[in-house]
This record gives structure tokens, sequence and C-alpha cells, in this order.
């Protein structure tokens, strides 16, 4: 048996299948993604994941940057096991969770094993699998993706019902965030996105910033935009990530953490699933729905 501790959950190397004829309360999930690395994507999952808990939810963020983990580095955490011993069978998804600021709770990626970012498609939805069997309650669930467009990071857009985008104002960010929207609707059939600024200077460039890629997307793609605010750049966001500290939980008041409560406030007013689809096994019915149509006997960690 594990001792409880700051960075372990599980209690033990075992874990309750949940009932899958358990009715559960709809889960609001949210895949953040970005075209490119740079941007903030994971200053913005984990701040989202903090202000949401703040307002009294339930909140569960994965770090799914399978290979190159950052929630943990960001937070200064340091998990004892993570997603690689999911992988391999030797701990259930209970094992591995660790305590984040809030009482969010996370699930750990691994960092610099080569393996986690190539993972096949059966085995992406042999992870997602895992999360049916958690029995715990969760409101929440803020999907940290890769940066770019990884075959992992298609995979958790496909299977989540809400993607947020975080693009920032560099001609690079606009043209990968694009070429993002365009693999996602095109080949994968996902039809509405929202668009969130981070590091923005002024007021209005979020705004702006969000026109300039609407328009494209408008021009070329049949997909819908929506633009959820921006996050600006100030100086009690630096303080906070020099010091591996959420700026929500640090500095609440400051001009970026006031941005994530608002931030936290609008997602939680997005409607919730209904249905199967709501329930936290909609990953893997979404997930091989979706075509990924591997058996389950080529994911011997489901067990």
């Amino acid at each position: 048996m594990h001792p409880f501790n700051q960075t372990t959950l599980g209690q033990s190397p075992t874990h309750v299948v949940g009932n899958p004829h358990t009715v559960l309360p709809p889960v609001q999930v949210i895949a953040v993604a970005s075209g490119k690395g740079g941007v903030g994507k994971t200053n913005v999952s984990v701040n989202l994941a903090v202000a949401l808990a703040q307002d009294g939810r339930q909140v569960m963020l994965m770090d799914a940057d399978l290979g190159l983990a950052n929630v943990d580095v960001l937070l200064g955490l340091q998990p004892r096991y993570n997603l690689s011993q999911v992988l391999l069978g030797r701990m259930g998804l209970e094992d591995i969770l660790v305590q984040g600021p809030a009482g969010i709770t996370i699930v750990p990626a691994a960092s610099g094993i080569a393996r986690m970012a190539d993972l096949a498609p059966a085995e992406h939805v042999g992870i997602i699998r895992a999360f049916s069997e958690l029995n715990r309650p969760i409101d929440s669930l803020v999907v940290d993706t890769a940066a770019g467009m990884h075959d992992s990071v298609l995979s958790f857009c496909q299977a989540v019902q809400e993607v947020l985008i975080v693009v920032c104002d560099e001609p690079a960010s606009i043209t990968d965030a694009y070429a993002l929207i365009k693999v996602l609707s095109r080949n994968h059939g996902i039809r509405r996105m929202r668009i969130v600024a981070n590091m923005v200077r002024r007021a209005n460039e979020g705004r702006l910033l969000f026109h300039k890629l609407a328009a494209v997307c408008d021009r070329f793609l049949d997909v819908g935009l929506d633009y959820v605010g921006a996050i600006p750049h100030d100086e009690y966001l630096r303080k906070a990530v020099q010091r591996q500290k959420a700026v929500t939980a640090l500095y609440p008041s400051s001009p970026s953490g006031r941005a994530f409560k608002e931030l936290a406030r609008k997602t939680a007013k997005w409607p919730l699933p209904s249905g199967s689809s709501g329930r936290i096994e909609f990953f893997v019915e979404r997930l091989v729905g979706s075509g990924f149509k591997e058996s389950q006997e080529s994911l011997p960690f489901l067990g």
C-alpha cells in the first residue's frame, strides 16, 4: 500500500472497476491544444483547471503530452508514477494520481520517454479506457495535449466534447493553429472549436487575433470558431512560472489570474453532454467509434 502524501493519491496497487451500468453524472471535458509549442498551452490548462476548482468543481487535469510532460514541471511536483506504468499494465489509473493546487487531481505523463510519444492507436484507446475505471466524482476533466498535430493530439481531440485552441499573436502561431483546425475539421469531423488568445499585450489584441484566424477559417473551412477571451502576459504570471506555481493560486487577483477565473466562468456555462456521451466512458465510445477498431485483446493492460 502506498502511503498518502503530496504526490500520491493511489492507496493500493489495485483499484475498483466501476459498474458499467451505473448512471454517472455528465462530465465536462475540455482538450486544450495548440498548433505549435511556446504559446503557453500548458499554463492555460493548469490555470483553467485550478480556476474551475476554486469555483467548487471537482477537477481532473490530464497531462496528455505523452513523452514531454510539462504539468508536473510547471507546478513543481515530483510524481512517483505516471502513465507509462499504466501503459505497461503495472498499475491502474487510480494508483498514479497526484494532488495539485486547489485540490485538483492530476494524471501525470511520462517525460523524456520516447515510447510514450509514439503510441499506436490501440494504445491510445487503452489509456483512455482506463478512465472508465475511475471510481471518483469528476465535474470537469481538462486534457493538456501535446503541441502540434501528433496522432495523440488528434486522438484526444476526437474523444472530447470541447476543443480549446490556444493561440498567440505571432505569425507561426496563427498559421499552425489554422493547420490544426483544418485537420481536425476536415479529417476528424470536429465542426466547432473554442479559441483563447494567450499572452496578449493590449486589451483588444485577443479579439483582433481571433478575427484574423476566423477570417481565414471562414473562407476555406466549414468550421465554427467561438472566441472565449484573452489572457494577458503580466509580471505576476512570469513570477508564478518561476516559482512553479499556478498564477490563479499564487496571485489570484493579478490581471492574468482574473482572466483565468473569467475563462473558467465561461467554460462552466458551456452545455454539458447528455446520454452516454456524458459519462467518463465517452472517451472509449467516441475514440473507438471514430475509426480505431483495434480489438481489446491488443490492449493487455486492460485486464
